[in-house]
């Protein structure tokens, strides 16, 4: 599992995660719930969390503040992830997953995070550019914390252009339409199918329609490749060599929570790997089936991973 180039992930807007059960969830009542199951939380912990799982390494590289910051910061090192920790402008946000046992469903509260100012953002530019290493990832994950203007990742990428490291970025909202209007091209672009139909305006219903928008993002170069996960229907990525598409396997889906983080995983581990573009794209989609199969905010198993790996399914489009 060793011979890979280094790879960094960045949460700007982390989230100490929190989540229980109760037996109905209705207004108004007191809901008596489980002991709650806590976890780092966040985009790029996630996706270091994942990578470890499955046997890589990284760095992650999070933004932490006040006594919820340096909990976190305790339970990561004790997870036995390497960290580099910046100084978030206020405290710690935390979020809240609640499964009604009644009906199954699961109801996610998100907390914004503290507010950024862009004063600090020219220090966390400069010092991502720092950590990451020549011929490396880097990996930018989940939400922009509140007061970081669309645009983000694209001074991000102007400041990785000498060719230190290539860039992955998984987000959403303002961020994700301002990189898919953008021609500052970053490496790899994710999103899901949701995402994907909000940029284009219309349904993407087959595979085919998902690869051909994505093929479209990277013809008006806002990446190199994009990727669109199709939920239950697997996962497509358009690039330079063409289109791929690879089948999630047939799973009981306990809990989507961390699926996205541990594809992300995956797929740039396999990338950091030196594989090809389609068999690092099975290996996140293995990666994102064992994960839903993974209650609350537990993501996915290393012996599940390998075993969808060895069964994928792997389609030229």
């Amino acid at each position: 599992m060793s011979g890979q180039t280094p790879i960094l992930t960045v949460t700007l807007n982390p989230a100490l995660d929190l989540s229980t059960a109760a037996d109905s969830v209705v207004p108004d009542l007191k809901l008596r719930c489980d002991k709650p199951v806590v976890d780092p939380g966040g985009g790029g912990i996630n996706v270091s969390r994942a990578i470890k799982i499955i046997g890589g390494q990284s760095t992650a590289m999070v933004a932490l503040g006040g006594a919820t910051g340096q909990r976190m910061a305790d339970m990561l090192k004790a997870a036995g992830l390497d960290i580099l920790r910046l100084t978030a402008p206020g405290e710690t946000r935390q979020s809240l997953a609640v499964t009604d046992r009644a009906t199954g469903g699961q109801y996610r509260f998100v907390m914004p995070g503290p507010e950024w100012h862009m004063t600090q953002l020219a220090g966390t530019m400069a010092a991502i550019a720092e950590a990451a290493l020549a011929g490396g990832w880097v990996v930018v994950s989940g939400s922009n914390p509140p007061g970081i203007a669309p645009g983000f990742e694209q001074m991000l990428t102007v400041r990785l252009k000498d060719g230190r490291a290539r860039l992955l970025v998984d987000t959403s909202g303002d961020a994700l339409r301002a990189l898919a209007g953008s021609s500052i091209p970053v490496d790899v672009l994710r999103m899901d199918s949701h995402e994907a139909e909000g940029l284009a305006g219309r349904p993407l219903p087959s595979r085919q329609d998902s690869a051909d928008f994505a093929q479209g993002l990277v013809q008006s170069g806002a990446a190199r490749s994009v990727i669109v996960a199709r939920g239950a229907d697997g996962s497509v990525v358009a690039g330079p060599d063409g289109a791929w598409h690879a089948a999630a396997a047939p799973v009981h889906v306990v809990s989507a929570v961390g699926a996205g983080d541990s594809f992300v995983a995956g797929f740039v581990l396999a990338m950091a790997r030196g594989w090809p573009v389609q068999e690092a794209l099975a290996l996140g989609t293995a990666a994102a089936s064992a994960a839903v199969m993974t209650p609350a905010t537990q993501l996915c198993h290393a012996d599940d991973v390998r075993h969808f790996y060895s069964q994928r399914i792997v389609t030229r489009l």
